[in-house]
């Protein structure tokens, strides 16, 4: 949808999206700059469009859209927030250069608390940028290949030890069931083996409470004393020592690792110009890459389970397409295989294309930008919003795209990347992804650099409760519970309860 061009006729009428005021006068119609994209109209000052974005950030963004066009301005909460959609704005603001659209800013008030400091956005992007070359180490080939197996055993483990799955069949809360066992598999692949061991109630619970932390209020109120701060100050706290104490154990320890795990990797890392990473910097990463690990599979397989549970077809189809695989004998999942089960990268593709983790990505613009082919200006100060549902809803890429529907992906013409559109950006030749219309993961230099062990870690999930399980709606209908739009991640409102029945008889 092409920007509509600024004109010098209504703008100040107080319909329901067109004033540049933030107050009483700012109904009076008043001409708009011809180099600003108008503005959400809005009653009250400093809140803005808050209630509306908060309630239901997809249909604002849908309903501002289709009077407006790709490019316009809302305030909230005393920011001026400027969006830019479709294919052209997705590469404007997450191709941008880190100097004049930054992600620091936005995001280090969010995440410093709950990861701690020196790490992430709350470094210079120089040092970010090495922090993932270090990560990426637990991320390549070699490291997934070891990691299928270690994710299966668990979610295996799983079912063995969890009374809810006993007997022959029974129902379960997707949303419990899923941050379990992305919490397990993420730790014990991810982490090591003496991270997992330490994954008792009294660490769920602390990680509970850390987890907390990510609310949208705290891009605002991060450093408040609300009773949901100081309870993830103080999860921080025991988390961090419970890592603070591994690594001193193994600096003291006389035998290496019994197996190469991501905390020996940045014990042994060391920045470009020599320095080291600090036992704190290591304990932070070690946080900041637990939670990654763990958000983006639960947020992401609880769709996945609600979405099989309404098509209990599709679930069969997941399980015979395996059974063809292996010629009827179901064996150990290996790496290699997954490339094989097309079905079940279908159903997570469509899933998260209609239920991304997050509807906004955000970035702060440090000095006046012209955005190409129009006369706006968008001022320093402002912040850039992109958005992956935008994109994932139009019907010029995806028709009929409110229906979930796994098989639009059997020919879709954008299931492969451009692989010419690759950059390295200081740690790894990446792909862009900037002009897909596609961009589950995000784009562009901040994109998610997990992203294949999400997909690696969600498949062998779906694949191992598929093969021990059928699954199906309550009441048989085809209907999924609504998204959560108060949290930091777009779940579904719980409890998301579904059915289950043993394939085999215990």
């Amino acid at each position: 949808m092409p920007p509509k061009p600024a004109t010098n006729g209504d703008e100040g009428k107080p319909d329901e999206s067109d004033s540049s005021g933030s107050n009483f006068m700012s109904l009076i119609p008043t001409p708009r700059k011809r180099n600003e994209p108008p503005t959400v109209f809005h009653w009250v000052p400093f809140i803005g469009s808050a209630a509306a974005y908060g309630k239901n950030a997809n249909e604002f963004f849908r309903k501002c859209r289709e009077k407006h066009g790709d490019i316009f301005t809302f305030v909230m909460l005393g920011h001026k927030m400027t969006a830019y959609f479709g294919i052209e704005g997705n590469d404007f603001i997450l191709n941008g250069k880190n100097q004049e659209l930054n992600a620091e800013e936005i995001y280090s008030p969010l995440t410093t608390p709950v990861f701690g400091s020196g790490v992430i956005y709350d470094c210079p992007n120089s040092m970010l940028i090495e922090q993932k070359r270090f990560i990426k180490f637990g991320l390549n080939q070699q490291a997934l290949e070891s990691h299928v197996r270690l994710i299966e055993q668990e979610v295996l483990d799983y079912i063995k030890n969890t009374p809810e799955l006993k007997g022959s069949s029974g129902t379960m809360s997707v949303f419990q069931v899923m941050s379990q066992i992305t919490l397990f598999t993420a730790a014990r692949s991810l982490q090591g083996i003496e991270v997992r061991r330490k994954l008792n109630k009294e660490f769920a619970q602390y990680y509970h409470d850390l987890d907390k932390g990510f609310s949208p209020l705290n891009f605002v109120f991060g450093k408040a004393p609300l009773p949901v701060n100081l309870r993830r100050d103080a999860a921080h706290a025991k988390i961090r020592d419970i890592y603070l104490n591994i690594i001193k154990e193994r600096r003291t320890s006389e035998t290496g690792p019994t197996e190469p795990d991501m905390l020996w990797n940045f014990m042994e890392s060391t920045y470009k110009d020599g320095t080291t990473l600090s036992d704190q910097d290591i304990a932070h990463l070690m946080i900041a890459l637990l939670m990654a690990g763990q958000h983006s599979s639960s947020a992401a397989g609880e769709w996945i389970m609600l979405r099989l549970a309404s098509q209990p077809e599709v679930v069969e189809e997941i399980y015979h397409e395996q059974l063809d695989y292996y010629k009827d004998s179901l064996r150990p999942i290996e790496y290699e295989d997954l490339e094989h089960f097309h079905v079940l990268q279908h159903v997570i593709k469509e899933t998260l294309r209609i239920h991304s983790s997050t509807h906004s990505i955000l970035r702060k613009v440090k000095k006046p930008l012209r955005i190409p082919g129009t006369d706006y200006i968008v001022s320093a100060g402002n912040v850039m919003v992109a958005s992956p549902t935008v994109n994932h809803f139009d019907e010029k890429y995806f028709p009929n795209p409110t229906l979930w529907d796994p098989h639009r992906w059997d020919d879709n013409k954008f299931n492969k990347e451009d692989e010419t559109d690759l950059v390295d950006y200081g740690y790894g030749l990446v792909n862009k992804g900037t002009k897909s219309p596609y961009i589950a993961f995000g784009a562009g230099r901040h994109r998610c650099i997990g992203e294949k062990f999400a997909y690696a870690n969600l498949q062998v999930i779906i694949s191992t409760l598929i093969r021990n399980f059928k699954f199906r709606t309550l009441d048989g209908t085809k209907t999924v519970p609504p998204t959560d739009y108060s949290s930091m991640f777009l779940r579904a409102m719980q409890p998301g309860i579904i059915g289950w029945e043993r394939r085999v008889p215990e």
